[in-house]
Formats: structure tokens, C-alpha cells, sequence
């Protein structure tokens, strides 16, 4: 039996609070969206990639390919406008915003 496993039952250790992800309402708000481009065929899959300094939705065309956006989150963003982020393949900033909502919204994936 190992010592160093333990049950951690209801916990509410800030450790455990301070850890990084979408909130319930942002991932809402992607899984949205990537329904809605998976119906039209233009993704067919996602993947989530997890830092400290952000996390970060990526979607592909096909699975054997690399992504072509990716959604992110920043957790120590310079200015406010640098919250949320879209990238291309290459980590190349397409669009910035301090709102999710309004980034994908205002965001024409077609163009992009």
C-alpha cells in the first residue's frame, strides 16, 4: 500500500482553488461555437492545452492535422484587452479581446 496517497474529500484548500481553467460559462460559450462549426464541416475536432500562464481551446480541421485556432485564455494578462486571444498554427495573435463573448461573436471564422 502506498503512504503517500491520500482521500481528499470536500477539501477547500486554496491550492485547489487557485488552479487555472475556462470557467463554466466561457466553456459554454466555445463548446457553442464548436458545435455549431462542426455542423457546418468546418472542424471535427478539439483539444485542450493547460499552463500556468493560460489555457487554451484548439480546434482542428482533421484530427492528423495541426490546429488551425486556437482559443485562449490568458491568467496574467499585460493589459485587459490580452484576457482572451485567437491564434493561427503558428502562435501568431489574430485577435485580442477583454470579453469572451464579444471576441468570438465579432470574429468571422470563414475570413480568418
Amino acid at each position: 500500500m502506498n503512504k503517500n496517497l491520500k482521500l481528499v474529500i470536500n477539501n477547500s484548500n486554496k491550492q485547489i482553488e487557485d488552479r487555472h481553467f475556462f470557467e463554466k460559462d466561457e466553456l459554454k460559450v466555445i463548446l457553442d461555437l464548436y458545435a455549431k462549426m462542426v455542423s457546418e464541416g468546418s472542424w471535427k475536432d478539439y483539444g485542450l492545452s493547460i499552463s500556468s500562464k493560460q489555457v487554451g481551446f484548439s480546434v482542428f480541421k482533421n484530427a492528423a492535422e495541426n490546429a488551425l485556432y486556437k482559443i485562449c485564455k490568458n491568467f496574467k494578462p499585460k493589459n485587459k484587452n490580452l484576457k482572451y486571444s485567437i491564434t493561427d498554427t503558428s502562435g501568431k495573435i489574430l485577435k485580442t479581446s477583454f470579453d469572451l463573448n464579444l471576441l468570438l461573436k465579432n470574429t468571422n471564422w470563414k475570413k480568418l
